[in-house]
């Protein structure tokens, strides 16, 4: 283990040290390595997801420049300095530089070898279980409900399908050509019926897979919203260029973020606020590594669409990406579904942070390694 903080690497110790970076970075609890200067010299992806910076970024920075709040872990270093024993502490509150607080266990140690003395931080956010639990849970509600629905949509379709052939039938023998003219209200209305159920189940066809800029999908949408807005919202760009492609289908990936961002464009519509322009911010960003229900992806690729409306009303949050569900009177309760059923099927998943002036949807879709895995 020493060999991965050693700043001389001897070739014999290459295989060894290789190998155990690997393991550190492939782990989920987050990680920084610390010099006897109390300078970041390492830390794993987990960290940088954590804290919100990169290794390469924050390297030799000291440990004030990551945490505003950087006192409580300074005393523990010092105190496993002056004891040569760990110190662990419970429910810490640390404060990044951009204003965002963790609650956190951490655990404070140190790794001495012939190059010097590491200090050694694991730190464990409290509430990530919790996350970790809900980001499951709304996954498998969203897949029993869908079940429920398909199960329901056969048993309406079936008797859909009798209805038109018996009004073809009907109409075939009419004396009067003038009365097709009710026997196609039936049809039509028959055929409503069908795709009402088909939308309802997110029926839809194959994935055309291929690797696609996650941009090419935000950028269409944002030309539609504008077309349609014509100005009265601003919308703002907040893009990492520097995503890799992800392997989708473009058509049915815009249909789920056109949904979202439309749903943001409606709300902010139906209710001016007075004090503020109306305003959404599309940003992107790779998150590494991240969890999407119970699977733990290295590298994922995460739109955030951002309004400034009135907020998703308390009662109905925990339930909107169910099926019929609206927060609009005159709303059908589908956009939302439908978006999460099309993530679903990229292996992906839609969460939704909500308040009044703030509304969050964060879609996230792994990105595939040059293994092949996501």
């Amino acid at each position: 283990m020493n060999s991965v903080f050693s700043k001389a690497r001897p070739s014999y110790l290459v295989t060894s040290e290789s190998f155990n970076t690997r393991l550190l970075d492939n782990l989920t609890t987050a990680v920084v390595v610390l010099d006897a200067d109390c300078r970041l010299y390492h830390m794993n992806p987990a960290a940088e997801a954590l804290l919100e910076t990169s290794a390469r970024h924050s390297y030799a920075a000291p440990l004030h420049d990551l945490l505003r709040n950087a006192e409580q872990l300074e005393q523990a270093i010092a105190a496993v300095h002056k004891n040569n024993a760990a110190v662990i502490s419970r429910k810490a509150e640390l404060q990044l530089t951009n204003g965002s607080k963790l609650l956190v266990d951490h655990a404070v140690s140190t790794v001495v070898d012939p190059n010097g003395t590491w200090y050694l931080i694991e730190l464990q956010e409290i509430n990530r279980s919790w996350t970790l639990s809900r980001k499951e849970t709304q996954l498998a509600k969203h897949e029993i409900t869908m079940e429920m629905v398909r199960g329901l949509s056969h048993e309406i379709k079936n008797p859909l399908g009798g209805i038109r052939g018996a009004a073809q039938l009907l109409a075939s023998e009419l004396p009067n050509s003038h009365l097709q003219d009710y026997t196609n209200v039936i049809i039509e209305e028959t055929d409503r019926l069908v795709n009402l159920v088909d939308r309802l189940t997110g029926h839809q066809k194959k994935l055309q897979l291929r690797p696609l800029n996650i941009h090419e999908v935000v950028e269409r949408v944002r030309n539609l919203i504008e077309a349609e807005t014509r100005g009265s919202i601003s919308i703002v760009r907040d893009y990492d260029p520097s995503l890799p492609e992800i392997t989708g289908d473009l058509e049915q990936l815009i249909q789920a973020v056109l949904n979202i961002v439309r749903n943001a464009m409606q709300a902010l519509l139906e209710n001016p606020q007075p004090e503020r322009r109306p305003q959404i911010v599309l940003k992107t960003r790779a998150v590494s590594p991240a969890n999407i229900g119970a699977v733990l992806h290295k590298l994922v690729a995460r739109i955030e669409v951002i309004d400034n409306g009135p907020g998703i009303p308390a009662h109905i949050i925990d339930n909107i990406f169910y099926p019929l569900i609206s927060g609009r009177p005159e709303g059908t309760g589908l956009g939302l579904s439908i978006a999460q059923t099309i993530l679903k099927n990229h292996a992906g998943l839609i969460e939704c942070e909500s308040q009044p002036g703030l509304t969050r949807f964060l879609l996230s879709i792994p990105i595939m390694t040059e293994g092949g895995q996501p």
